[in-house]
């Protein structure tokens, strides 16, 4: 019977899917335990600070390698033997660019934040920082990235968890149990936790192979290509933190940034399905982007579903949260039930992306999300200054959906072009891997 038969097709992505969203949804807990303790210690005042420190951190990190992961899950999916000489790129690119990215960190972020009344302590607590939360990061997401491209999700998952679990362990000491209560003093205990887990996931991925060191020239257009739209987003974010910083209170900031940390772990429901595709998808168009079609509309539909259960869990939830962060933060339930719905947006174009990616499409995915981004960016930093925080609200559905619904003109465009027109929403797929 044919039932029986696609539920036994679709079981064992089914499980593949329950582990990669549990990894995921474990550590996104995690990383939220990690900010409520951090949120509690620091006090307010601080836990901005720390908000900024950490959203510029993520616009550098994206940065770091240009791109040279994508290229590694892409290329080794297709071909296993290729992994030693991107695994070899993948550092060249991480170190060059990153050690570019701390010097510039180190010379400028000293005038906009201080941790410390000593310059030489602020100034040692910010290397830490930038460190950990951009070179170390990056090797951990590498280690991530080379099991994914081997197929080997379970020790995928287990890295995720191994980053979130480490973190959290690292507040619980240092906040909890030595007192820690100043974001100085937690860069050290960031640091730290950062440093030991880069060094366990490297040690986890010496049976893949030693590195070839050599520079994947082809891949340094599709690799800034791929990262850009990443750093541009990264930057769009910030505006908004930055001009609230500017015209609100210390307690909106934190809040908002809080919020929007949540809807971010709230989206790795949708992204655990995502980094569970790419490297079938990548296999699956090898031959062109036409073969992938059908994959890519079923996921689009699975997308769709999976967002919309976290968005109204997430409603849901809002009421509890001042007992887990603090009720310092009144705004936070109220952010957090406005921008829920942003996740389903989210969903709904990452299919397309995840799809013009995976073909090698880099060029259409960045002008997707570059076009997004700057016109995004500009849209989110005039609602939020002639409108406040409501402004910001407003622009960012308005953002997320046009992003939608330009991601998908673009993806039925280049399948109608390869000479398949592009799918229909509705009709028969297979979700292989």
């Amino acid at each position: 019977m044919r039932t029986p038969t696609a539920i036994k097709s679709i079981l064992p992505m089914g499980l593949s899917y329950l582990a990669s969203g549990g990894s995921l949804i474990t550590s996104s807990a995690a990383q939220l335990l990690t900010f409520a303790i951090l949120a509690r210690a620091l006090g307010v005042l601080e836990f901005s600070y720390f908000v900024g420190l950490t959203a510029i951190t993520a616009v550098a990190v994206q940065l770091c390698g240009l791109g040279s992961q994508e290229a590694l899950v892409r290329r080794v999916a297709q071909d296993r033997t290729m992994f030693r000489v991107m695994f070899g790129h993948s550092i060249i690119m991480s170190a060059a660019t990153g050690a570019l990215l701390v010097a510039l960190g180190l010379v400028a972020l000293p005038f906009l934040f201080t941790l410390d009344a000593n310059p030489w302590t602020n100034l040692g607590a910010i290397s830490l920082f930038l460190l950990a939360n951009i070179i170390l990061t990056r090797v951990i997401l590498f280690v991530e990235a080379a099991f994914l491209a081997h197929s080997m999700f379970a020790a995928a998952n287990r890295n995720v968890v191994l980053y979130a679990a480490g973190r959290l362990v690292a507040a619980v000491a240092g906040c909890l149990v030595f007192g820690v209560d100043s974001l100085a003093e937690w860069a050290v205990w960031n640091f730290v936790a950062h440093l030991v887990i880069a060094v366990i996931a490297l040690r986890s991925i010496r049976s893949l192979g030693a590195p070839k060191f050599h520079i994947v020239r082809d891949e340094l257009r599709n690799g800034l290509l791929f990262c850009t739209p990443f750093v541009l987003r990264a930057l769009r974010q910030n505006i908004d933190l930055l001009l609230l910083t500017a015209f609100t209170s210390p307690e909106i900031v934190a809040s908002y940034g809080v919020a929007r940390r949540i809807i971010d772990s709230g989206y790795l429901s949708v992204d655990a399905l995502n980094r569970l595709m790419y490297p079938g998808s990548a296999a699956a168009t090898v031959n062109g982007l036409r073969h992938g079609m059908a994959r890519f509309r079923k996921v689009f539909f699975v997308s769709l579903g999976i967002s919309t259960v976290t968005a109204v869990i997430l409603i849901a939830a809002a009421p509890l949260l001042p007992l887990l962060f603090g009720h310092e933060y009144v705004s936070m339930p109220d952010f957090v039930r406005i921008l829920a719905f942003v996740i389903v947006l989210m969903g709904m174009y990452a299919t397309a992306l995840e799809a013009l990616g995976s073909s090698g499409h880099q060029l259409q995915r960045a002008l997707v999300l570059n076009s997004a981004t700057i016109i995004g960016g500009i849209t989110v930093a005039l609602a939020t200054w002639r409108f406040g925080i409501n402004g910001t609200f407003v622009a960012s559905y308005a953002v997320e959906a046009g992003t939608a619904a330009f991601a998908w003109f673009m993806l039925l465009r280049l399948a109608a072009a390869s000479g398949k027109p592009g799918p229909r929403l509705g009709g028969e797929g297979v979700l292989g891997s």
